[in-house]
């Protein structure tokens, strides 16, 4: 009798947390939508991704430069931003510049996140990790992430994972990829957005994934609903390096480790997809990967451990798109522990930035 008991229980809770996470989602979805362009095409150039000189980009400042950085020498308070599961304040900076500031384990991984991709080549918000920020009326503050609001961008509503524009090309499918090598484990439709920049050479629609926070962590412990959310990190350079990236090749496709939700999208990619974000991958230094970290307020400790897991992950591709009928994958377990270099790589500290 006490067994039955337990189960059911266990099932009540199942059921309890299912309803409420329902009932947490529905609104967030909803506001989304009703600001969606839908499947309309935008009536300008629409760009995802653009070939760069990737050994030439400024990994620690970012999308934004030197010349976007926030003047911190006074802030103003403009409101609370809704939606979203941490806080968020828009504020004026002292040069007039609007921001949205995160709060939270956040805002260190989407920095971070952000500067890998645009370091590939992909359009991405403009944002910067300040250590500490005092916001008048609401407190003072640690590692707190800005993202720009300029004027000359309009946000037109979230793209689709299953249907945008860039269907089956090569950046398209490195984007995937990108989102399980960075442990994206919150890979819906709502965190995409579609920025209309006007520009000196007309209007553009860039398609990017806005919200990146869920990353550099780990998926949870199993792919069942609800609890699927157990054992999940973000922002967390040790579980991450011992997360699991590629479990192997089947039938021309590729079997990644990952868990939870909306892991269908991913059943597509190839070797050949692989092999193009490879050749990017491959073109940034381990400086620049340092900085994207360092960008994001990580002990030099910490960017070293994701230094080398970023580097696995390389290595990973590198192996599975140079010889993959050869390839021996290691387990999951034997995966979570191996890595491709005997012991952490060290570098001098650069110049941190110059916030006025």
């Amino acid at each position: 009798m006490l067994k039955y008991y337990r189960q059911f229980a266990l099932f009540r809770s199942l059921l309890f947390l299912l309803l409420l996470s329902l009932a947490a989602s529905a609104p967030a979805q909803k506001s989304k939508k009703s600001k969606s362009r839908g499947q309309m095409a935008p009536p300008g150039p629409s760009i995802m991704w653009e070939d760069v000189n990737i050994g030439g980009r400024d990994l620690f400042l970012g999308p934004g430069g030197r010349e976007m950085m926030p003047d911190l020498s006074r802030i103003k308070f403009i409101k609370k931003e809704t939606g979203g599961a941490n806080t968020k304040y828009r504020i004026e900076d002292g040069s007039g510049r609007i921001w949205v500031a995160k709060l939270g384990r956040e805002a260190r991984p989407e920095t971070a996140a952000v500067r890998m991709l645009w370091g590939l080549g992909y359009k991405t918000e403009v944002n910067y990790l300040v250590p500490v920020i005092t916001i008048p009326g609401k407190g003072t503050f640690r590692n707190v992430r800005l993202e720009a609001r300029p004027k000359n961008v309009d946000r037109e509503g979230e793209w689709k994972w299953t249907r945008n524009p860039f269907l089956g090309t090569p950046q398209f499918q490195g984007l995937k990829i990108m989102q399980i090598f960075m442990t994206n484990w919150d890979v819906l439709d709502k965190q995409n957005e579609i920025l209309k920049v006007d520009g000196p050479g007309g209007t553009e629609y860039h398609y990017v994934v806005s919200d990146l926070g869920r990353t550099f962590g780990k998926y949870g412990n199993n792919n069942f609903p609800i609890i699927y959310r157990l054992g999940r990190r973000t922002g967390a350079p040790g579980p991450y390096s011992k997360a699991s990236f590629i479990k192997g090749y089947e039938k021309g496709r590729i079997k990644w480790g990952i868990k939870g939700k909306n892991r269908g999208i991913y059943r597509d990619i190839t070797i050949d997809d692989a092999r193009w974000l490879l050749a990017r991958l491959r073109q940034l230094s381990d400086v620049q990967i340092r900085d994207a970290f360092r960008a994001a307020n990580y002990s030099p400790a910490e960017v070293n451990i994701y230094l080398n897991a970023v580097r696995r992950r390389i290595d990973e591709l590198q192996q599975l798109t140079s010889d993959r009928y050869a390839f021996n994958w290691p387990s999951e377990a034997e995966n979570a522990e191996a890595s491709s270099f005997a012991a952490p790589v060290t570098f001098a500290e650069g110049p941190e930035p110059a916030y006025r």
